[in-house]
This record gives structure tokens, C-alpha cells and sequence, in this order.
């Protein structure tokens, strides 16, 4: 049995507003677009491979990266 400091299991977490639901959703539906974009272009020759930096915000080259 747990004490006060230590609880035997999670406190369950409350449900999501409809507003948090909405967003949520939302935004899966432009992650899922972007996807579905990134998919259509043709591959990239002699390019720097990995993830596309302008779609995540930051470039990484050797070991440096910039947030733009």
C-alpha cells in the first residue's frame, strides 16, 4: 500500500475539452497533409538526406544547429 507521497497507481488524467479534442484533430489533419506533400516531390539529388529542416524548424550540420 502506498503512503500519501507515494500513490498505488496514476491519477487518471481529466477528459479532453471539446476545444482540446478540435485542435487536436486539427492539427493531425495538417501533420497528415504535410505527409501526404512530402511524399508527392520528387527525391532530392546530392541532398544533405534526414528529415527536411524547413518543415521541422531547425538545420543540423555537423553537430550545429540553427532555429530559423
Amino acid at each position: 500500500m502506498g503512503t500519501m507521497n507515494e500513490p498505488d497507481k496514476p491519477a487518471a488524467k481529466p477528459p479532453l475539452s471539446p476545444a482540446a479534442q478540435r485542435a487536436l484533430a486539427e492539427a493531425e489533419a495538417r501533420r497528415m497533409a504535410i505527409d501526404a506533400e512530402m511524399a508527392r516531390r520528387p527525391a532530392e539529388k546530392g541532398g544533405r538526406g534526414g528529415l527536411d529542416p524547413a518543415r521541422y524548424g531547425d538545420w543540423e550540420i555537423k553537430g550545429l544547429t540553427s532555429d530559423f
